[in-house]
C-alpha cells in the first residue's frame, strides 16, 4: 500500500510540474484543447464545437431567399459509390446545385438543413470575399495595399512591403508553423489560445512577400485583423451586412472568438453555418460577384481570386483552391476535415459536403483524393439521370 501511495504521489507531482511548466512558458492554452477536445471523447477539433467557445452572430437579413428546387430533384438518388465515401467518412450533409436549382440533398446523424457546423478553412474564402467587398467599398485601394497601413504595429523586416494581397493568397513569408497535430504550434495556439491579436503580433516575415505560395493559417488571422481596421467592424458584422443578408442566408449563423474579452474572430476558420447558406459563395463567384441583377463583388476581383497567382502554384488563387480535374476549371473551399463547396462553373455546377472526416493527401498531392471522389460519383449521378 505504501508503494502505491508512494506512485501516485510521484505522478501527481509529476503533472503538478508538468502543468506548472506549461503555464510558465505560456502554452496555458493546451489546457483549453485538453478541455475542449479530449475531455468531450475527441482526438481533435470536430464540426460541432462551437458551443465550446466564445462566438459572434452573423445575422441574416429579414428576406430569405430559399434555394430553389430543381425539377428533377425527386428523381435522383445517390450512387453506391457515394453512399460507401459518406458513411466511412461521416458525411452529415451533401448538396449538388445544378444551375442555382438544389438537385440533390442528403443529410445524415440527424444533422438537416439548419443545422450549424465548422466552416474550418473554407472561412478563409469567406474572409477573402470580405477583402474584395472592403477594396469595392472604399476601405481598402487594392490587393496592393501595404499591410502596414492598417496595421503599423507589426514589425519586422519586410514588413512595408507585405500587401493585403499576399495575405490573401498566402505569399506572407511569415514564420507561422502550420502542423495541426503539434500542440505547440501557432495553429494550435490560434485555435485555443485568448489572444490570439498579440500572437500574430510575435509573427515575423522570414522570406521576402509575393514571390511564392505558402499555405498558411495566421495569413488570414492577419488579413482579418486588417479587415477590422479598415472597416471599422467586427468581422461578423461585416459579414452580415455584405454577404449573409444580401444573398439571402436563411439562418444566423456564428463565427468564433478567441475570447469575449479580445473579442476578435478566427478569420482563418470556425463560422458555424450549413450547407445552404455556404453554398451561396459558390454561386456568388461562380456569377462573378453578381447576385440577383446587383454587383456584390467586382467580377474582376472575383476573376482575379479564382485564378492561379503563381505559375508554379496552379493550385491556390487568393482564398480559394483551383483545380483542372476531368479538364474543367474548377475552384473551390476547403476545411481540414473534408469541409468543400466546389464550383464547377463550365456545367453550372456546386458540390458542398459537410462531414467528420477527409482522406488525408499525401505530401506531394495538392487535393485530397475525396474531393476527386466527390466529383466523380457526382457526375455518375447526373449521368444516370439522363
Amino acid at each position: 500500500m505504501k508503494k502505491i501511495f508512494k506512485v501516485a504521489v510521484i505522478v501527481i507531482a509529476t503533472l503538478l510540474f508538468a502543468a506548472l511548466l506549461l503555464w510558465a512558458l505560456g502554452y496555458s492554452y493546451i489546457f483549453r484543447g485538453l478541455q475542449v477536445v479530449y475531455l468531450k471523447g475527441h482526438t481533435t477539433a470536430y464540426i460541432d464545437d462551437h458551443p465550446e467557445f466564445a462566438n459572434r452572430f452573423i445575422e441574416a437579413g429579414e428576406a430569405p431567399q430559399p434555394w430553389p428546387v430543381h425539377k428533377e430533384y425527386s428523381n435522383t438518388s445517390s450512387t453506391s459509390g457515394l453512399e460507401k465515401i459518406n458513411k466511412e467518412l461521416g458525411t452529415v450533409a451533401f448538396l449538388i446545385i445544378k444551375k442555382d436549382s438544389i438537385w440533390y440533398e442528403n443529410y445524415a446523424e440527424g444533422y438537416d438543413e439548419n443545422s450549424l457546423t465548422n466552416s474550418f478553412s473554407m472561412a478563409k474564402s469567406i474572409t477573402t470575399a470580405l477583402l474584395g467587398k472592403a477594396i469595392k467599398d472604399g476601405y481598402i485601394k487594392s490587393l496592393d495595399q501595404p499591410v502596414k497601413d492598417f496595421l503599423p504595429e507589426f514589425s519586422s523586416p519586410y514588413n512595408t512591403s507585405l500587401t493585403v494581397g499576399d495575405l490573401s493568397s498566402m505569399a506572407s513569408g511569415l514564420n507561422w508553423n502550420e502542423d495541426y497535430y503539434n500542440p505547440f504550434a501557432q495553429t494550435a495556439r490560434a485555435y485555443f489560445d485568448s489572444d490570439i491579436r498579440q500572437l500574430v503580433y510575435n509573427l515575423e516575415i522570414t522570406s521576402p512577400p509575393g514571390k511564392e505560395f505558402e499555405y498558411l493559417s495566421g495569413n488570414t488571422l492577419m488579413l482579418g485583423m486588417v479587415l477590422e481596421k479598415a472597416t471599422g467592424q467586427t468581422l461578423s458584422g461585416y459579414l452580415s451586412e455584405s454577404f449573409w443578408k444580401p444573398l439571402g442566408m436563411q439562418n444566423d449563423a456564428l463565427w468564433q472568438l478567441d475570447s469575449e474579452e479580445s473579442g476578435l474572430e478566427k478569420a482563418y476558420c470556425c463560422i458555424a453555418s450549413n450547407a445552404r447558406d455556404f453554398a451561396r459563395f459558390g454561386k456568388l463567384f461562380k456569377n462573378y460577384g453578381r447576385w440577383n441583377g446587383k454587383q456584390i463583388l467586382d467580377s474582376t476581383f472575383v476573376a482575379t481570386a479564382t485564378r492561379p497567382r503563381f505559375e508554379d502554384s496552379p493550385q491556390y488563387g487568393y482564398g480559394f483552391w483551383l483545380s483542372d480535374y476531368k479538364e474543367k476549371e474548377t475552384f473551390y473551399m476547403r476545411g481540414v476535415l473534408g469541409q468543400y463547396v466546389i464550383v464547377i462553373p463550365e456545367d453550372d455546377l456546386i458540390i458542398v459536403r459537410l462531414g467528420h472526416n477527409l482522406i488525408k493527401r499525401e505530401e506531394s498531392e495538392d487535393h485530397a483524393p475525396d474531393f476527386f471522389m466527390y466529383i466523380d460519383e457526382t457526375y455518375k449521378m447526373l449521368t444516370n439521370a439522363t
